[in-house]
């Protein structure tokens, strides 16, 4: 199914212009612009020489594209797949969905009241493969094609239909072939060493004989729950009971799979075709409603730009865009796996209320350089494989200091560890030294220019521990070297 245009202004004739190499061209026109002879292409000064009363106005393709975006966006209520075609067009695969709105010819017939409703002039055909509906919505008449006559019906076409370069389209109207029943009249062979095989791919995708799926712009859920409304709905307490029955609806669809959701994403289809989307995330896998509903409330509730019904939701959708095997749970004695579901419903609602990237833990990276071995990550995001702990001990402080705070050292031989440091005023004397621990640049990271660190596990007279390095080897790499203490010891 191919794809909706801007509707015609009924006053006057009606052009868009832009500026091409210092002129202004028409960039596109309306019905009755081309009824008069217009086209794009054309000087603003031609034009208007021609047809002096004309409504111009500045062609803004950003606005376009974003006109077009909102139209696919309502018309993920018909399939979850809609692709892009061009910058005027949809293509909508309806596969194994036309039976819910009562076949092929019902449904199209659905989808143009609908998009008419909202001002646009469209040209929709229901066909086998998107390069046939393309084709025929573009160049031909719209309709429903019966299973296996897209050949026929696309033979009219004229070549320009297979959405070929230009100069191959040239190229063939020169060589006496003007329609596609004409190049497929043709062996294969001479025409694909002369314009190519993308030209027979086309060709064969356009007469039915070879399908290819569209890509989604979106990625398609894991499983969808929806309501369909006959008479919109726009009370606050009618839409949180319209997302409640939809998640319990997906509970019993992920038990059924032995699957729990990671990510949600609630749709609330406005009938003036304005889309609203709310999406929230969990910490582990989850198909329980109560906790799932008190997500959506919260979410809701926290919303900058409250939910504005306008004049109504006809359709609201539950989708599940990441799922995850989720077995049922055996509490253990000691009540742990109660504190970790406790503590993950407590980063979901946090995480809905304040948005996912403010609710941060740490994680720790298995990686030699101190200064990459921890980071905040999302808590939403999965948890990652645990780091081994050393062997001899605890060999990192749990306190760290970022950056690293200079000191004043003094070494018994220029790479040997300190013999008495100043910090902070304070001199310390240094009875016991561990080390050195040398660590390089990640040479798979390019800092080449990085200096080597020579890191001492150093204890001082009161029996305080620090963690100290030496950025810098003397005489083996430029510049004096320093010193830094990186951490304390407990």
């Amino acid at each position: 199914m191919s794809g909706p245009s801007s509707a015609p202004d009924e006053s006057v004739p009606l052009v868009f212009v832009e500026r091409v190499k210092g002129a202004l061209r028409l960039s596109a026109i309306s019905a009755q612009a081309r009824a008069v002879g217009l086209a794009p292409g054309l000087t603003l000064a031609d034009a208007r020489a021609r047809i002096p009363a004309l409504a111009v106005a500045d062609h803004d393709p950003r606005a376009d594209a974003g006109f077009l975006e909102r139209i696919a966006d309502d018309c993920d209520r018909w399939t979850p797949l809609v692709a892009l075609d061009g910058v005027d067009g949809l293509v909508l695969d309806i596969t194994g969905c036309t039976h819910l709105f009562g076949g092929e010819a019902t449904m199209r017939r659905h989808v143009m009241e609908h998009l008419q409703r909202h001002g646009l002039t469209l040209h929709a055909v229901v066909a086998g493969t998107p390069e046939a509906a393309r084709a025929l919505a573009r160049c031909g008449k719209g309709g429903v094609v019966p299973v296996g006559r897209e050949a026929e019906c696309v033979a009219p076409l004229p070549i320009a239909a297979l959405d070929l370069p230009e100069e191959s389209v040239t190229g063939l109207t020169r060589a006496g072939l003007r329609t596609i029943g004409d190049l497929a009249a043709r062996p294969g062979t001479p025409l694909a060493a002369r314009f190519g095989e993308v030209l027979l791919t086309r060709l064969r995708r356009t007469l039915g004989h070879e399908d290819v799926r569209i890509t989604p712009r979106r990625p398609l859920p894991a499983c969808i729950a929806e309501r369909r409304f006959a008479e919109p709905i726009g009370r606050a307490e009618d839409v949180e009971g319209a997302l409640g029955m939809l998640i319990d609806d997906l509970a019993l669809m992920l038990e059924a799979r032995g699957e729990g959701g990671r990510a949600f994403e609630a749709s609330f289809f406005r009938a003036d075709g304005t889309v609203r989307r709310i999406a929230v995330e969990t910490a582990r896998p989850s198909r329980d409603p109560a906790s799932l509903g008190r997500l959506f409330h919260e979410k809701l509730d926290a919303l900058a730009d409250p939910l504005d019904p306008g004049f109504g939701f006809d359709l609201v959708r539950l989708a599940v865009l990441r799922a995850e095997a989720l077995a049922p749970a055996q509490v253990s004695l000691d009540g742990r796996a109660i504190e970790e579901e406790e503590v993950s419903a407590l980063v979901d609602r946090l995480a809905a209320r304040l948005g996912r990237d403010r609710v941060l833990r740490f994680m720790m990276r298995d990686t030699h350089d101190p200064a990459r071995a921890a980071s905040l990550v999302p808590a939403a995001d999965p948890p990652p494989p645990a780091c081994p702990m050393p062997e001899d001990g605890l060999a990192r402080p749990l306190m760290m200091f970022d950056p690293p705070q200079p000191i004043e050292a003094l070494a018994e031989v220029p790479d040997g560890p300190p013999l008495r440091f100043r910090w902070r005023r304070v001199l310390h004397e240094v009875v016991h030294a561990e080390g050195p621990e040398r660590i390089a640049a990640e040479w798979w990271r390019r800092e080449h220019d990085t200096p080597t660190r020579d890191y001492y596990r150093v204890e001082n007279s009161q029996g305080r521990r620090f963690w100290l390095f030496r950025v810098g080897l003397y005489d083996r790499e430029p510049g004096p070297p320093r010193w830094f203490v990186h951490g304390l010891f407990p």
